[in-house]
């Protein structure tokens, strides 16, 4: 339906035309061109991390990420159960199998603990996975402490899937530049957009490098085509780089607005039986890219089915948490670590609107609909 209050909609800046007229001019319009390098450039230096590689997606990244760390036919990634299908999909191009691991309640992502048990038992018989894929859910980090030092322990390649996550922080720095490589997603929902794209980071430089190759359909460098691995078609154009320019300008002013939005619903709504929020974990920052929240329908007097879809009534976006993967039809084969944490979150968890351009008035109006189906 066409609502009237979307969930997190773009937000533009107000100087994309002035980049894109750039792209124009400089002639550049297709996969590579200045915007391209600049755009890498400046998100590399605002996370602080050596190398930036601009893509089509953000799937497109994970991609690329698994075939550099090696995964091929038949090894095993762990992933976040808890995190969208994008995440999962790459490791299936490669004929891998995924293992999905559990979340934890301080911040909803990857358990640790789940971890250390699971790489235990897999390393006393000699089969660990290729990597973990630890993912960063709705704006917040996953306890990256404990797990770099498991995956360090049991040589297992740590990947960050950072799409939900730019500009969160663990400890003071920036989600994505942790593992041997990170992915950002700059979709249409993200807290900054190119309309579709995404980005791959590390501080490895023949891993950036050989991406790029791979990015850009593996031409080997002769005056001729020549092609001695596979490639793909993955750069992003140089006028969706010129968009993410003048985005990323803005970044911390919506990461400031996203959080101001959530303090609004937590103080309209915290005193509601059976209403809470996703918790901002100790150890960083939460961007609050969406804001979620838990409704316990025995003592709300509604669930969360009923709340989305008064919303909806009324012209107003919001969205069911996350169905884990575990739980979907296409991934059900595949094995699953945990006690049914992240399937609790599913059940109960609903995204309220929370795009940076809403209003007061949007914001109240979500707050008196939630209000009117109290029925404690």
């Amino acid at each position: 339906m066409n609502y009237k209050i979307y969930l997190s909609p773009p937000h533009l800046s107000g100087d994309e035309g002035k980049f894109i007229q750039e792209a124009l001019e400089s002639g550049w319009i297709t996969s590579l061109g200045p915007q391209v390098d600049a755009f890498e450039k400046e998100v590399a230096e605002y996370v602080g991390i050596r190398y930036a590689l601009a893509l089509s997606s953000g799937t497109a990244a994970i991609h690329l990420a698994l075939i550099l760390a090696g995964v091929r036919e038949g090894d095993e990634v762990l992933v976040s159960t808890l995190t969208f299908a994008g995440s999962v999909y790459p490791v299936l191009y490669l004929h891998a199998k995924p293992i999905f691991v559990d979340s934890e309640r301080e911040s909803w992502n990857l358990d640790p603990n789940l971890l250390e048990d699971f790489l235990k038992k897999r390393a006393k018989i000699g089969k660990l996975p290729k990597v973990l894929m630890v993912v960063h859910i709705y704006g917040q980090c996953a306890n990256l402490e404990p797990i770099m030092y498991l995956c360090d322990k049991f040589g297992v390649t740590l990947i960050e899937d950072a799409a939900e996550a730019l500009g969160a922080t663990y400890h003071g720095k920036f989600a994505g530049t942790f593992g041997k490589a990170g992915i950002f997603s700059f979709n249409g929902n993200k807290i900054i957009t190119t309309s579709g794209g995404g980005m791959l980071v590390s501080n490895d430089r023949d891993f950036v490098e050989h991406a790029q190759k791979l990015a850009t359909q593996a031409r080997d460098p002769a005056p001729h085509y020549e092609h001695s691995e596979i490639g793909y078609n993955y750069r992003m154009s140089n006028i969706l780089a010129a968009i993410g320019r003048a985005q990323l300008r803005v970044i911390e002013d919506r990461i400031k607005r996203k959080r101001e939005i959530f303090d609004y619903y937590q103080s309209a709504l915290k005193d509601l039986p059976g209403i809470e929020f996703m918790p901002e974990a100790s150890w960083g920052r939460c961007t609050r890219w969406l804001t979620v929240i838990t409704v316990d329908p025995k003592k709300f007097g509604a669930d969360r089915e009923e709340i989305r879809l008064a919303l909806t009534k009324e012209g107003i976006e919001s969205r069911p948490v996350w169905k884990p993967m575990h739980l979907q039809p296409v991934f059900k084969v595949y094995e699953y670590i945990g006690e049914k944490v992240a399937e609790e979150f599913f059940e109960k968890g609903l995204c309220l609107p929370c795009g940076t351009s809403m209003t007061q008035e949007d914001l109240q109006k979500v707050v008196d609909i939630i209000i009117s189906l109290c029925r404690a």
